[in-house]
């Protein structure tokens, strides 16, 4: 079984339901992401995926592409 790990990103910009459809979407397809999570009152997203094969730089710029921020 792959190694988990959780990542907790503060995104801004995400508002309503299809901001967070489109960050956890974006997300979902980078290969080594298990989960997508967005909290939007709490501004963030939670990923679970395989350190070994996806970074946390690759995460950010995953929103980044989608339009987002993570600060």
């Amino acid at each position: 079984m792959a190694t988990q790990e959780a990542t907790i990103l503060k995104v801004e910009g995400m508002s309503c339901n299809h901001c967070k459809m489109s960050v956890e979407k974006a997300l979902q397809a980078v290969a080594g992401v298990k989960e997508a999570a967005v909290n939007l009152p709490g501004k963030s997203v939670k990923v679970i995926h395989d350190p070994g094969v996806v970074s946390r730089d690759k995460l950010v710029a995953t929103i980044t592409g989608a339009g987002y921020t993570v600060i």
